[in-house]
């Protein structure tokens, strides 16, 4: 088997005349220069850390929560134990 062009005549065309290598190239490409630009933007802007005692703010947060959410259970509770004021009784 014999390359076509080459029995023509016509010089084969370079590889970077042909648009699909381009497209082949450019993906990996785009992506590795995101990355570094995404590392840079990571590196450049830490979050500084916004309180010392997280951890246990936000346990004091969640027992709140759960406090509030249990309110109405307790409410109904404490109401359904106490007894209810005896009637003035007249004489």
């Amino acid at each position: 088997m014999s390359d076509p062009t080459a029995e023509q005549g016509v010089p084969a065309k370079p590889w970077w005349r042909y648009g699909l290598v381009w497209l082949v190239f450019a993906g990996p490409a785009v992506v590795v220069v995101a990355s570094f630009v995404s590392f840079f933007i990571a590196a450049r802007g830490s979050d500084k850390l916004v309180e010392e005692d997280y951890y246990r703010k936000g346990v004091e947060i969640n027992q709140r929560l759960a406090e509030r959410n249990l309110l109405p259970a307790m409410q109904g509770r404490n109401h359904a134990a106490t007894p209810a004021t005896p009637a003035v009784r007249q004489h």
